[in-house]
């Protein structure tokens, strides 16, 4: 009974329900238009399966990410740590944490997690934003607010993406230890990226996905979590392809 009651509690969430009701649909009107309908089930159908955590931990292969978690053991000595930006909601309702997103909180975490076990290296948050609200001023008030000192935290505010992120820092970083903390779907291209700018970064991943441990109910629900993990894996491919034909067309880009 209590699994019946998860299982329908889950199929009357969004995104199952409204994939569901939309699959019934076009399978109500099959009859008066095939072609278009049959290409709206193939979409309803790939959307509700790459949503199934089943179907997106295959996808994420989130085992490969592992390797880019940071051993303290390995790490005598860490000169800088560079928190990469993410999501923020400006709001002035709100302090600083509450603005940032979930993303960008679990970046923050990490740095500020190695800031306190290496308590000499500075730390720069990085990332731009809205206006006058950027991610590295938020990451810094609520660092701040956290107990690391202000001397010892950088701003690198003017970064609107990756790209920026490694161009702008590269001058300062060369030649030092440098921890990149980053989404661990994140941390290959932006490896990459600060690589061709002549900086050797240690990985520092965090915001895994993983739902191997998802109890079997769940597993063939979709579930929002489960199309965040894909789409962020999906961004990155995209990404990385851009990368690559700016490369192509520009040997010195990027």
């Amino acid at each position: 009974m209590f699994e019946l009651k998860k299982i329908i509690g889950a199929m009357l969430m969004p995104l199952p329900l409204s994939g569901l009701l939309c699959f019934v649909c076009l399978l109500m009107a099959l009859r008066t238009n095939k072609g278009s309908v049959l290409i709206g089930l193939i979409s309803i159908s790939c959307l509700l399966l790459i949503s199934t955590p089943f179907i997106g931990q295959k996808i994420i292969a989130s085992n490969s990410q592992l390797k880019y978690t940071f051993n303290t053991e390995k790490q005598l000595t860490i000169d800088k740590i560079v928190v990469l930006g993410c999501d923020v909601n400006p709001n002035p309702k709100l302090n600083a944490n509450s603005q940032l997103g979930n993303c960008a909180k679990s970046r923050l975490v990490e740095g500020i997690r190695l800031a306190y076990l290496y308590p000499h290296a500075q730390l720069i948050v990085s990332g731009g934003g809205y206006g006058n609200v950027t991610n590295s001023s938020l990451m810094q008030q609520t660092a701040i607010s956290l107990g690391i000192d202000a001397k010892r935290i950088k701003q690198n505010p003017a970064a609107m993406d990756t790209a920026d992120e490694a161009r702008l820092l590269a001058p300062s970083l060369v030649d030092f230890k440098v921890a990149l903390v980053t989404s661990a779907s994140h941390m290959t291209r932006a490896k990459d990226l600060f690589n061709a700018q002549g900086v050797d970064v240690i990985p520092a991943a965090t915001d895994f996905y993983d739902f191997s441990a998802w109890p079997a109910h769940k597993q063939y629900i979709p579930n929002i979590e489960a199309l965040k993990a894909v789409t962020s894996y999906w961004h990155e491919v995209v990404g990385s392809a851009w990368i690559t034909v700016r490369r192509w067309v520009d040997p010195e880009a990027l």
